[in-house]
């Protein structure tokens, strides 16, 4: 109903099975009762809504969580500066820039289909020696991109009818790449959603759909979810998607300002009130050459306090 709020919550089942077992439950005229038993008013949820811009054009997915849940999964956390670069570097590089670089962590993107760089050196036996250098990894995935993305690089897009279907799909490979570079259960997996238009609803909606997908099936493989994007985009409409009820959602947020201002909090930032539990990781500068002990790598620049792979 155009300019109304449905008070309608969509309850789903695990989006790794197929697309003819999501259910869709009404809850008309009353409260809306979620998971663990919490109640949400539906004219609160339409108020929030309106309140972050009516970012999202229906009411909140809420898909169920199965497995252990993310509370019960092991963590492993780094506080500091890291970077991220588009192929996995040399050893040697590594070795070096541990020693004479200000970074502690390396974003390494470990799957997707529309990954930009060559990743022929990222194998379980470099991850093995980079760790044991004392290097902390953020694994990274970029697959399917917003419906209404004009990157001409990453051609491949999300089909807002399939969303939550395809994310799941795609966490399934993530999870799949992970235990073949030795990384164990526990481990967070970034989702990369580049910059696409703010002013699309359909398309907003599409992403947030395949994040929850994304993050329900990682949980329920025992993995930690993250999410990668611009803070004007898919940032915002995460944010705007808790805001308003959708669940589960991701358990760190990587948000890309480049503001070069080495810092998880402040201006930009998630608000106070969400992902606060070390949770943040702040891409705060893109593109740039740096060179330690001779060896000159082109990095993004993170400043980090949020999860990390984990061991086998």
């Amino acid at each position: 109903m155009a300019g109304q709020y449905q008070r309608t919550v969509r309850y789903l089942r695990p989006a790794a099975l197929s697309a003819a077992s999501l259910v869709l439950l009404l809850a008309t005229d009353r409260n809306v009762p979620l998971r663990g038993g919490r109640v949400v008013d539906a004219q609160a949820v339409a108020a929030v809504t309106r309140s972050v811009g009516g970012r999202l054009p229906g009411p909140p997915a809420v898909l169920p969580e199965t497995g252990r849940g993310p509370e019960a999964l092991p963590k492993r956390y780094f506080t500091g500066a890291g970077f991220d670069a588009c192929s996995a570097p040399p050893l040697e590089a590594m070795a070096l820039w541990r020693i004479a670089s200000p970074y502690g962590a390396v974003g390494i993107y470990t799957s997707g289909s529309q990954r930009a760089c060559d990743q022929s050196r990222l194998t379980a036996d470099w991850v093995g020696q980079v760790r044991s250098m004392g290097w902390e990894l953020v694994p990274t995935h970029v697959g399917l991109q917003a419906p209404c993305a004009k990157i001409k690089s990453k051609p491949r897009r999300i089909d807002p009818a399939r969303a939550i279907q395809q994310g799941g799909e795609e966490a399934a490979e993530a999870v799949l790449s992970l235990q073949a570079l030795g990384l164990g259960p526990g481990s967070p997996v970034y989702l990369d959603i580049e910059a696409y238009p703010p002013d699309d609803q359909t398309c907003s909606q599409a992403v947030v759909d395949f994040t929850l997908g994304w993050t329900q099936t990682l949980h329920s493989a025992g993995y930690h979810s993250g999410f990668y994007s611009s803070v004007n985009s898919g940032v915002a409409d995460i944010i705007a998607a808790a805001r308003a009820g959708s669940a589960p959602m991701p358990d760190v947020i990587w948000y890309a300002r480049w503001d070069g201002r080495a810092v998880t909090d402040g201006q930009d930032a998630p608000p106070d009130d969400m992902w606060t539990r070390r949770q943040r990781i702040h891409q705060y500068r893109g593109s740039a050459d740096e060179t330690y002990a001779g060896t000159t790598l082109n990095i993004d620049r993170d400043q980090l306090d949020g999860l990390v792979a984990v061991g086998p």
